[in-house]
């Protein structure tokens, strides 16, 4: 019983986050191009480190982790 629950969570998790991509591009912030990423262009390369978006989903990831582990 307790793997049924677990493989419904896990669905339900991938449903969500397909959802933000396939809307991603329509939302006002846009994951992983949130104020505070640090951006730095060269003439040849580009250095790309999320860091805005790191803590926002390590934030969100803990909240639910959180919840879960209450029951």
């Amino acid at each position: 019983m307790n793997i049924g629950k677990t493989l419904i969570f896990i669905g339900a998790i991938l449903i969500l986050v397909g959802l933000l991509f396939t809307v991603g591009e329509r939302l006002p912030l846009r994951i992983g191009r949130l104020p505070g990423d640090i951006v730095i262009r060269g003439k040849n390369s580009v250095f790309y480190f999320p860091l805005a978006t790191s803590l926002l989903l390590s934030v969100v990831l803990s909240l639910l982790l959180w919840l879960f582990s209450r029951r």
